[in-house]
């Protein structure tokens, strides 16, 4: 499909129990369907209990405590069924599906799916701003957070670190981006494949920045997007071109 044929994107964020996605939980989640104009016409917003204590550091950044999650959040296997069923109809509907770090919550969202037995999203095409920035300003200094990318590109970040507030930045951030990246084909597909290359390529310049000029010969950094394979898991070059 064209970019230029796009009209309509989803938008997603989660908010969680910590920055693990093998294992900690998605405690908030926020999906809302938002046009060229950045007019939101749909939203779905979840809170979650999930199971676990929520350490006071994550409650402290999304303000959910355990204690609230359990008094007023679904149970997780339902909240991950109905976010998973969510975004499936809207891949369906032809939409892409964006969030900004894209890999985090589309990979935490896959975990919590076959944790609780549900089938995990099928093949979709992301739109990662937190990607597309670092292509199109690769040498830019200062914070790719995204309050701060944001700012740069004069939408206004209220609330952050809510989901639903996280998610409608990063899709005003995705229009703009997509613009601006937009590979020679013009085309979704085309522009899913550039941000593999470039989120790869973008890990492993972070990888070698903190083994030679961090001192941390061990470090490592994830290159796959947008989910990578479950640790220890082998997945043959056919297969993942379906789930990348």
């Amino acid at each position: 499909m064209l970019i230029s044929d796009i009209d309509k994107i989803a938008v997603f964020d989660t908010e969680t129990t910590g920055v693990d996605v093998e294992n900690d939980r998605i405690v908030t989640a926020f999906i809302g369907v938002m046009d060229r104009n950045l007019q939101l016409l749909e939203r779905h917003e979840w809170l979650i209990d999930p199971g676990i204590p929520i350490p006071d550091g994550a409650a402290a950044v999304h303000g959910v405590t355990t204690e609230k999650a359990q008094a007023d959040g679904i149970p997780a296997w339902q909240g991950v069924t109905e976010i998973v069923t969510t975004l499936q109809r809207y891949v369906d509907l032809g939409m892409p599906i964006c969030a900004y770090n894209l890999r985090y919550d589309a990979t935490i969202t896959d975990r919590e799916a076959r944790r609780h037995g549900i089938a995990p999203l099928g093949h979709f095409h992301g739109i990662d701003p937190y990607v597309l920035d670092k292509a199109i300003d690769t040498y830019r200094r200062g914070s790719r957070k995204l309050l701060d990318t944001a700012a740069l590109n004069g939408i206004v970040l209220e609330n952050a670190h809510t989901a639903d507030a996280d998610a409608i930045a990063a899709g005003g951030l995705a229009w703009i981006f997509m613009d601006r990246a937009r590979p020679v084909e013009g085309t979704i597909e085309a522009l899913h494949k550039a941000q593999i290359t470039w989120a790869r390529q973008q890990a492993t310049s972070l990888e070698a920045y903190f083994r030679d000029k961090k001192n941390q010969p061990d470090a490592y950094v994830e290159k796959v997007w947008p989910i990578p394979a479950i640790p220890g898991e082998v997945i043959d070059d056919e297969l993942e071109l379906v789930f990348t």
